[in-house]
């Protein structure tokens, strides 16, 4: 049985320790912080408690301005954090349900800690250490029972916010409800993947991941490719991350990277391929110089400013250790990988290539897959385990063995064995006695081969965990098209997903829309809408938007906004509640669908805005009319003299700047989620969780809501206003011509229309504006130059 973690402890307020604080007070967890106190302080300031605080609070104002995006998901979530010292704060632990330890990489320095946090634990505490190269057996022993049996190494991903892997690794002593209890609280509370290693050095994914771009790097070095070339092959071809090798270890840190390289080979001297992990001299020589990686602004790519002043690309040539200019290398064999959405595929494809890049793809894979195999029971007893650290640690499409299954187990270890790789017996046992896959799957169940009972066994797979493609195979398919589809969920709800790319909203999308409630009003007792690819939804598809508009097929447009239009108000007040599950990026009409659900069951990683004046159109899919119901349902109608204006700006300025929220918990400020919208921070428990919130609606007796009757527009004395805030923005440079002719018609839309102030109006008046301004923006060069220019480069053109 799992124990109830209330509040949490962590100890050391570096990058990592200070994430992980952030991370706990991201799931609702009140946190005490602490580190040193500052050496070198006056007697004077050691007196001052924040100078003694000085470590911890820097930890935290880090987290709150990390870039891309803050470790918190809100700012106001910081004061969920204690911060303090080590020397008068001690005593805080004793009322922590877990105390995770995140101070240096030093062994005695961890004992030393350990011995002032035994005496302070509560019964029932559990104690753990965040370290990626220390036993447990060295950082536990003297210890009593009472210690060793609460504590386990839980090995965090940075940044934690956005990494999915924590590994676990238990002691021989460790109680089984220590581990129950942190899968639990890491898997449903902190939305981590769980991942169970063994004690030896830098556990699952660092131990694999470091080992592959070692190989890389002696393969790079033995062939004489370029750094650049080696990033070309080792992206999205070979079904890794778009930060490939060396752009990865630049996130990392080429010190942290040289420091887990150095661990593996300081602690495996029996490692059969021990003098991978050694380097070579030009990355001890990168540390001597500073150059690490994004922290230092450069490592083995930099940017920098040219002679006519034009920022440019640089990556380190190894040889001469000079900086040289980027220079997009390709290989015939990555040209056939594009467009191959499949990551499987994609790798088999760069691999049937015949040059530079598939012979350096290939001897790197098959010396890692080897080298992967022979680990087996002693980094992790399984294939899923060590498929899922590559996959949430290092962010690859695909596991090792996901790989081999896909280019072929048995071709390719033919091929490795001519070239004189060891391949272990295990792997050719597997061939015998097997179907020749790691993997198979069977009547929507995926299933592995276990190695210890030769035979294959289920992927565990909690039932919180929905999959559609496993739905999809039993036959749970109530209807598709080539743009969605509808799915029986179980429990009398569907779930429809979309899946054109990015999701983008088109005919079929629409069409599959009206269908779902036409089927659900019926049939059903709830919808769900979401889905597993990378994003909720893009938006519309602007390149059908630019088409119409170029060939002033104003009908076709106008019928395209009224169905969007039409199917978001019958999601709004579809007898049945409509659930909607967004996740990734909801931006413009995504963001409409989202909005126009009964609830909002979010992912908390979700960039979600209106987004549309971007293209140099404004929202016509329901997006200003909803942003004014959000903003004015405080209101009541008949409150007569409050003024509507100050809200109404906020719903002003998050169209006409395209604000997209950094987060759930920040689309929640702007106005996207309401306190009744929920958010689940584990992405594999999205679609489960927006069931339920449907379910229980259902079950609740649920109806639909009665329409807004306090839409009281401040009309065009309150565009006004707003133009006028326009007309200075433009003034002082901060909106271009354009941009004023957009903000004209979205002050429009939200303060009503050519009314009086006070008119009360009704949503579809606000509908049939956003449809009139769409189709006047659209009827515009500017706009029309601003969708080619989105089009061609991926970026808004500010014109």
């Amino acid at each position: 049985m799992a124990r109830r973690i209330q509040k949490a402890a962590v100890l050391g307020a570096g990058v990592m320790g200070a994430g992980i604080a952030a991370h706990l007070t991201n799931a609702g967890i009140p946190t005490v912080l602490l580190d040193i106190v500052p050496p070198n302080l006056t007697d004077e300031e050691k007196q001052i408690k924040e100078l003694r605080n000085k470590f911890a609070l820097n930890g935290i104002e880090v987290a709150k301005k990390f870039k891309p995006a803050p470790l918190f998901f809100h700012g106001r979530l910081a004061s969920l954090i204690t911060p303090g010292n080590l020397e008068d704060d001690l005593e805080l632990l004793s009322e922590c349900d877990i105390i995770i330890e995140a101070v240096v990489e030093n062994l005695d320095i961890k004992r030393a800690l350990f011995q002032k946090i035994e005496p302070l634990m509560k019964w029932g505490a559990i104690v753990s250490s965040n370290t990626s190269g220390l036993s447990i057996a060295s950082m536990t022993e003297g210890f009593g029972p009472m210690f060793k049996q609460n504590f386990l190494v839980t090995h965090f991903f940075n940044p934690v916010r956005f990494m999915k892997l924590l590994e676990l690794v238990a002691g021989p002593e460790t109680d089984q409800e220590v581990i129950d209890t942190w899968v639990d609280f890491g898997t449903n509370v902190l939305g981590k993947g769980i991942v169970f290693g063994k004690d030896t050095p830098n556990f699952v994914a660092n131990r694999i991941g470091v080992y592959a771009i070692n190989k890389t790097i002696q393969l790079m070095i033995e062939g004489d490719y370029t750094i650049e070339e080696v990033d070309v092959v080792f992206g999205k071809p070979m079904a890794h991350p778009r930060s490939a090798a060396f752009k990865t270890a630049d996130l990392v840190g080429v010190d942290t990277y040289k420091h887990v390289s150095a661990n593996c080979y300081d602690n495996l001297p029996e490692d059969d391929e021990r003098d991978v992990f050694t380097l070579p001299e030009f990355i001890h020589k990168m540390v001597e110089n500073k150059w690490l990686g994004g922290k230092t602004k450069g490592g083995f790519y930099k940017k920098d400013v040219d002679a006519d002043g034009k920022r440019v690309s640089l990556y380190l040539d190894w040889k001469t250790m000079e900086y040289v200019p980027t220079t997009r290398p390709n290989f015939d064999s990555v040209k056939a990988t594009k467009g191959v959405n499949d990551p499987g595929e994609r790798v088999a494809t760069l691999l049937n290539g015949e040059d530079r890049g598939q012979e350096l793809a290939w001897k790197s894979l098959a010396a890692t897959l080897a080298y992967t195999a022979k680990r087996i029971g002693e980094i992790a007893d399984d294939v899923v385990n060590i498929d899922n650290a590559m996959k949430w640690g290092f962010n690859w499409e695909l596991g090792p063995f996901e790989v081999w299954d896909a280019i072929g187990v048995a071709d390719s270890v033919a091929k490795m064995k001519e070239m004189g790789l060891t391949v272990p017996a295990l792997v050719d046992e597997m061939l015998e006695q097997s179907e020749g896959t790691f993997y198979k799957r069977e009547g929507g169940v995926k299933y592995y081969w276990d190695f210890a009972s030769k035979s294959y066994i289920q992927v565990d797979k909690p039932e919180s965990f929905i999959f559609l493609p496993d739905i999809k195979e039993v036959g749970g398919v109530v209807k598709e098209n080539f743009g969605a589809t509808l799915y029986d969920l179980g429990d009398g709800i569907a779930g429809l997903e979309f899946h054109t790319k990015m999701n983008s909203l088109d005919e079929d999308i629409i069409t599959m829309l009206h269908e779902s409630i036409d089927e659900v009003e019926q049939n059903w007792n709830g919808l769900v809408i979401g889905g597993h690819a990378e994003h909720f939804s893009a938006g519309a598809n602007i390149a059908m938007v630019l088409m119409a508009a170029q060939m002033e097929n104003w009908e076709m447009l106008g019928e395209v906004v009224d169905q969007l239009q039409q199917g978001a108000m019958r999601m709004k007040y579809c007898s049945k509640p409509v659930v909607t599950a967004p996740y990734g990026m909801a931006i413009g009409g995504g963001c409409e669908v989202a909005i126009h659900g009964t609830r909002i069951q979010a992912h908390a990683e979700l960039y979600m805005g209106l987004v549309e004046v971007g293209v140099g159109v404004l929202p016509a899919g329901g997006g200003c009319k909803e942003s004014v119901c959000r903003m004015l349902a405080g209101i009541p109608g008949d409150m007569k003299g409050v003024s509507r204006m100050p809200l109404l700006q906020k719903a002003f300025e998050n169209i006409a700047t395209a604000k997209v929220s950094k987060s759930a918990e920040e689309a929640r400020s702007l106005g996207y989620l309401r306190p009744m919208d929920n958010i689940t921070l584990n992405r594999d428990r999205l679609i489960y969780d927006a069931k339920q919130t449907a379910l229980g609606l259902y079950r609740a007796g649920y109806n639909a809501p009665l329409p807004p009757d306090y839409l009281v527009m401040p009309g065009t004395d309150g565009a006004a206003l707003f133009l006028a805030g326009l007309e200075q923005f433009a003034s002082g440079g901060f909106a271009t011509p354009h941009d004023v002719v957009c903000g004209k018609q979205i002050a429009k839309v939200l303060t009503g229309g050519d009314v009086r102030p006070g008119t009360v109006v009704t949503e579809q008046h606000l509908l049939d504006l956003e449809k009139e301004g769409f189709l006047y923006l659209c009827g515009t060069k500017a706009t029309q130059d601003r969708i080619e220019h989105m089009l061609a480069t991926g970026k808004p053109l500010r014109n």
